[in-house]
């Protein structure tokens, strides 16, 4: 019997003094109650009745969660705040025996400096500086932890809830800033489109004004020719009468008498012409035209008479 109770004596002695850890978990040693090591991943001996484990620590990251809070805001506006936390064990003696408990330590430090960081921020800050906010918890907390052992990797914010009235008037703001915009760019367009329409009648009354000035200078250069046409003929004429030709002034006479008539006679205001003048006048100078045109071609006596019809006076 002393036998058999020595083996499971001796049994039970091995069992206490192999420690198999798991991979991500390191366990901690006591002595009479006192920590004397951390035990790695893998297989350890201990001293069985002496040594125990004392705490099971995991090593991996980790993700605790943040309970939904109301904050007031430095405007004096309520928003219900949640979120998450990830932290890695660096050193598990620390987190086993400097913290009593590790999970609420973290949530509540996490949770006081969330009311700190938010607390100072209006409430179009805390909504649009996400980022801000969980670079600062981020800051705070793993500055805090860092005595027991710990590394806060991130710190993530997952949902800001304003009050119902507060997004009822945000949603009416956006809306109107939406308008005013819309409001903005149609009346660019406007004034782009008045613009261009007022460049285009300027460039139209430029070049019809640049028309005008050619045709009005062309108009002139034609009449500077007509001058200096009829400025030569009136020469050759003065000429002829004082070369002793006096017929010359008979047919330039003639030929301008002609001119008038036939102006009148084409004139589409009138179908019907009175002409109170001496008809005989123009007998007189076509009279003098065929004596001008004897003196020049003396061949021309030879010719038949020209027929003048007589004119009523």
């Amino acid at each position: 019997m002393f036998a058999i109770l020595l083996l499971i004596v001796a049994v039970f002695a091995v069992s206490q003094a192999v420690v198999v850890v798991r991979q991500g978990f390191e366990y901690t040693l006591e002595r009479f109650g006192r920590f004397t090591m951390t035990l790695r991943p893998g297989f350890s001996l201990i001293i069985p009745f002496v040594d125990r484990i004392g705490r099971k620590i995991n090593m991996m990251e980790q993700v605790l969660d943040i309970p939904g809070q109301e904050i007031i805001t430095k405007d004096n506006a309520i928003v219900s705040v949640d979120g998450v936390v990830f932290y890695q064990v660096l050193d598990a003696a620390k987190a086993a025996y400097e913290v009593s408990d590790l999970f609420n330590a973290i949530v509540n430090l996490t949770t006081t400096n969330l009311r700190t960081v938010m607390g100072g921020m209006d409430l179009d800050e805390t909504l649009s500086k996400r980022d801000e906010i969980n670079a600062k918890l981020l800051i705070v907390v793993d500055a805090a932890t860092e005595p027991w052992g710990i590394k806060i990797t991130r710190v993530e914010l997952k949902d800001i809830r304003p009050p119902a009235d507060i997004v009822n008037a945000m949603g009416r703001q956006m809306k109107a800033e939406r308008e005013k915009r819309a409001n903005i760019l149609e009346a660019e367009g406007s004034r782009a489109s008045e613009i261009l329409r007022a460049e285009g009648a300027k460039q139209g009354e430029i070049l019809k004004a640049e028309g005008r000035r050619e045709a009005a200078f062309r108009d002139a250069e034609a009449r500077e020719r007509a001058a200096e046409a009829e400025a030569k003929a009136t020469e050759m004429v003065s000429n002829a009468i004082a070369g002793g030709n006096p017929q010359a002034l008979n047919y330039f006479v003639a030929q301008k008498y002609v001119e008038a008539m036939q102006a009148f006679a084409t004139s589409p205001n009138a179908k019907t012409i009175f002409m109170p003048i001496e008809a005989s006048a123009l007998v007189g100078s076509l009279g003098g035209i065929g004596e001008l045109v004897k003196a020049i071609r003396p061949d021309a006596a030879d010719a038949p008479p020209v027929s003048v019809p007589r004119v009523p006076r």
